[in-house]
């Protein structure tokens, strides 16, 4: 892995100054960084536009160059112009217009094997300490990333302290727990490091971890607690790995597979998820608009159904909540080129349906919602549009019932049986408005409350009277800069958590909320902050302010123990 990632860096180095002009600026190494994430690691598109020299040879340099300094409303696309000078602008530009794909990485099995590494003895540390160190229950637990900060945490969701802070690859992604085991807890970075945790053991120790890939996103357990599957942007593909030891097992490539246009080239790996329906993966192809369904309980985990023409550009997925024989069976995968959610059938291993979230819309569910309406006297489904504020909700006839507008376009809806709201984030929306998340009656379908936070003060509103229902100190403080240390326990480094906050910001920025997540035991719902470091506590049955986890960096995806433990393929 290392050889073929050296090759890949030093073909991009020779690249990144072919076209700097006046600008010093590693225009590949900045991509790989900031960009590729929605643009793809060979420019090919997903959340953001295609990047390759053909698709943009018929666009306007300056047009191209003001976008990636002022940003494009409703969109994932933010305003460079505070790190990207004119003339950084112009030969980023010019050298994606000059870009050639000479390195295609294919996934390798064996050379994923060579960067496993043992940080902890699980087992001795598991007989040493046989029930959790720092709270009553591992399920108190709640995972938090810190993106630019590529940190994972770990919060009691009783009290809001956080109890470690574990480097754990850039930008930390996705987090996931081991429902047969939830002692042990998995991460995965978009640099593609696949890293296991004991959260039982004192400061929550690093146990493995692997090299899974160049850049990876998705992550699942299957619910025996025997396997763990991460999946790759680059080389495209999924890792299938031993859930007690991280031992890779098994790699899945999709360098080269049929896409929806009948093109056969590589495809990333979007959305996995596993199933209490069946001993399944689902793996979402999301350039190949297939999902193939794998069966871990058979020899060599054979893929048992591929799924094809779903739809361009699949992304997240959540599973259906249905009481009884149907719970976990669909596989709901957001399909953001072609405006529709797939209803992938774990039982037929077929199409099921599409749900058609509306014209030019991109759905972006981020965990996604399945509850049951007693208002509306049926199970629900529900998913955020990306491009403008739009929550999308379906019934299990996969019918549409209802658009609620919100204030812009948002990433993730989130719900649990403990609050009667959606709780739907404006993120990409505007900067007057990515400051809200809406919280939506889950029997009425319309929008109860507003959570606003401000520079200086947070409002909690009533949406149909304008009222304001609470008013809270929001002063932003200044992070408290701190110094990695080493584990006494694992070979990682930690980022100890100050003592006291920062002071206070002389220029506040406006908040901008995302991702809201049910915590202890369904009592509070945490909101991340990315502009302002901090995480907010949230009564999760009326919406009102608890209080702030504060010096954090860029805090984004939180997973509580406890929820995920009830909901299939989380």
């Amino acid at each position: 892995m290392k050889r073929i990632l050296s090759i890949a860096a030093a073909t991009a180095l020779t690249a990144s100054f072919a076209f700097a002009g006046t600008s010093s600026m590693d225009f590949a190494q900045k991509f790989e960084k900031e960009c590729q994430g929605c643009h793809g690691p060979i420019h090919q598109g997903g959340v953001g536009s295609d990047l390759r020299p053909k698709a943009l040879k018929s666009k306007n340099r300056e047009f191209l160059a003001e976008r990636i300094l002022n940003g494009v409303e409703n969109t994932a696309m933010p305003a460079w112009n505070s790190t990207f000078s004119k003339d950084d602008a112009t030969g980023m530009v010019d050298w994606l217009m000059d870009w050639k794909n000479t390195v295609e990485l294919t996934l390798d099995l064996d050379e994923v094997k060579k960067t496993w590494t043992k940080m902890a003895d699980r087992e001795a540390l598991a007989k040493k300490y046989p029930k959790p160190t720092e709270v009553k229950s591992v399920l108190d637990i709640t995972f938090a990333t810190e993106r630019d900060a590529s940190l994972v945490d770990f919060i009691d969701s009783t009290t809001g302290k956080v109890l470690s802070r574990h480097k754990a690859g850039f930008a930390v992604h996705v987090t996931v727990t081991n429902k047969k085991n939830p002692r042990y807890a998995y991460s995965i970075s978009r640099s593609g490091k696949l890293t296991m945790f004991d959260i039982g053991a004192p400061g929550q120790p690093a146990l493995a971890s692997v090299q899974v890939g160049q850049e990876s996103r998705g992550l699942a357990v299957s619910p025996d607690g025997k396997y763990v599957i991460a999946g790759n942007y680059n080389p495209g593909g999924a890792v299938l790995c031993d859930a007690m030891t991280l031992e890779p097992l098994k790699a899945f490539d999709t360098s080269r597979v049929i896409d929806p246009d009948g093109q056969i080239g590589p495809s990333r790996v979007a959305s996995l998820a596993d199933t209490p329906y069946g001993p399944y993966f689902a793996m979402a192809l999301k350039d190949g608009g297939h999902t193939y369904i794998i069966d871990y309980s058979k020899p060599d985990f054979p893929i048992v159904g591929d799924i094809p023409n779903i739809g361009k550009i699949l992304h997240d997925a959540f599973l259906n909540e249905d009481e009884g024989k149907d719970f976990g069976r669909y596989f709901m995968i957001a399909s953001q080129g072609s405006d529709v959610v797939g209803i992938v059938d774990f039982k037929e291993k077929n199409l099921a349906a599409k749900v058609h979230t509306g014209k030019k819309s991109k759905p972006h569910p981020g965990q996604g919602s399945s509850w049951y309406s007693k208002g509306q006297k049926k199970q629900l489904h529900a998913t955020q549009s990306m491009n403008f504020g739009d929550t999308v909700i379906w019934d299990s006839n996969w019918k549409v019932v209802k658009h609620v507008k919100t204030a812009g376009g948002g990433l993730f809806v989130g719900t649990a049986h403990d609050t009667p709201y959606l709780w739907s984030d404006c993120v990409l929306g505007k900067p007057e408005f990515y400051n809200e998340v809406h919280l939506i009656n889950k029997d009425t379908l319309e929008t109860d409350r507003i959570i606003k936070v401000g520079k200086k003060k947070g409002q909690l509103i009533d949406a149909k009277t304008k009222k304001v229902l609470q008013e809270w100190d929001a002063t932003q403080h200044e992070p408290v800069p701190v110094n990695e240390v080493a584990s006494k326990i694992s070979k990682e480094k930690l980022m100890p958590m100050p003592a006291k906050v920062g002071a206070v910001v002389k220029n506040p920025v406006q908040p901008r909320l995302l991702h809201a997540e049910p915590a202890n035991h369904g009592k509070w719902t945490m909101i991340s902050e990315w502009t302002t470091g901090r995480i907010g506590i949230y009564n999760s049955k009326t919406g009102e302010f608890i209080k702030y986890i504060e010096n954090l960096t860029t805090p984004t995806f939180t997973y509580s123990v406890e929820h995920r433990q009830h909901i299939p393929g989380a």
